[in-house]
């Protein structure tokens, strides 16, 4: 099959359209007709080489769509269903899967890579073989992926606002509900106001924080937030300590959760610093593997029993939690249709991530022309 996608072809570089050749779905593998896209952050985290992948890459990790066909072997889905696309699959059998941990899977091994699990590239073209994303590459209308990345939900969902489900909603959510385990009447602080940390204050809200504080430079960004469940929004971390030790007797923070487009030293210590005894610092946003982003003193940590965790996808758990939100969506307890700012084509995908980088964006949402 011919499709046309966006490429990432070298760091720096602007996303390239190329017309590559799909393969077919192979044992365990399902084809997938994508019908929307998230514009994540993560994708410019590969673009601009924060991330070292495999390149070419083609890009998009979260998406949503209707499977088209089934190779040999699946049983998890079939023709005609309506799916989101995990950015972290789920082989259900390794250790982290067998406990609970599906977000660490042993299979999620090779998204930076680009091959599907079984080696091979269903991507080729005129550079040769061609990874996709986290596995995934749901900037082609169609793709091919595992099984294991695949989640089945209900066919009267938009799936629009579903194709948001598959990273950005869970890793937000999940970073207070899971990662901070949020408590009614606790004190939080969020700091970045992307696709990522709206959604974390959406799961703080939503878990019964108290004080639900955002921190963003840009006033869009603590509006939105504002709309969304925070009780306060301030431009600094240093604003939102002055008034959140006001309000409870010193202490600070209970919960910080760390989300802004790039994690720097000075962040986290910000963050380490506003959350007070038995305080909890959660890492969700990153930086490059070789860059050190933490470094507190150790002290603190000791005597004053305070936590700094890492969380990947929320320690959410795909094939669970990705139905899960989905619902409390159709409740009107998460909110997806607000977070969409505007929809892209194809070919306007470095608009897309240009609005996205510019903060006009809380997400964008590619529009496959079927």
């Amino acid at each position: 099959m011919k499709v046309n996608a966006a490429v990432a072809v070298a760091a720096g570089s602007p996303l390239e359209i190329h017309e590559l050749d799909l393969a077919g779905p192979e044992d365990g593998e399902v084809l997938v007709k994508m019908l929307y896209a998230g514009l994540c952050h993560s994708d410019i985290h590969i673009t601009r080489g924060d991330l070292e992948a495999r390149l070419p890459m083609v890009m998009g990790h979260e998406g949503a769509g209707i499977v088209e066909s089934v190779g040999p072997g699946v049983t998890r889905v079939k023709p005609g269903d309506h799916v989101v696309l995990s950015f972290i699959p789920s082989c259900g059998v390794c250790r982290w899967c067998a406990t609970g941990q599906q977000g660490l899977c042993d299979w999620g091994a090779t998204i930076l890579e680009g091959n599907l699990p079984s080696g091979r590239f269903a991507f080729t073209g005129p550079l040769g073989d061609y990874g996709a994303m986290c596995m995934l590459g749901t900037f082609s209308p169609w793709a091919t992926v595992h099984q294991n990345s695949v989640v089945p939900v209900r066919d009267d969902l938009p799936l629009d606002k579903a194709a948001l489900v598959g990273c950005g909603v869970p890793t937000g959510w999940g970073s207070a509900v899971n990662a901070a385990d949020v408590r009614p009447g606790d004190a939080v602080i969020v700091t970045g106001i992307g696709g990522i940390g709206i959604n974390a204050v959406q799961g703080a809200a939503l878990a019964g924080a108290r004080l639900l504080v955002a921190v963003d430079p840009l006033e869009n960004k603590r509006e939105a937030a504002l709309r969304l469940g925070a009780t306060h929004a301030f431009a600094t971390v240093a604003e939102a300590v002055e008034m959140l030790q006001d309000e409870t007797n010193g202490n600070g923070a209970d919960k910080a959760i760390v989300t802004p487009g790039l994690v720097t030293e000075e962040i986290l210590t910000e963050n380490f610093d506003a959350v007070g005894k038995g305080g909890t610092v959660v890492l969700t946003g990153v930086n490059g593997f070789a860059e050190k982003t933490v470094n507190v003193p150790g002290a603190f940590l000791t005597f004053f029993n305070k936590t700094i965790k890492g969380s990947t996808f929320g320690h959410c758990n795909p094939t669970r939690d990705i139905p899960l939100v989905l619902d409390l969506y159709t409740k009107g307890q998460i909110k997806l249709d607000e977070l969409i700012t505007r929809t892209y084509r194809l070919d306007e995908i470095n608009q897309g991530y240009d609005d996205l980088l510019e903060g006009r964006n809380l997400r964008g949402i590619l529009v496959h022309e079927h």
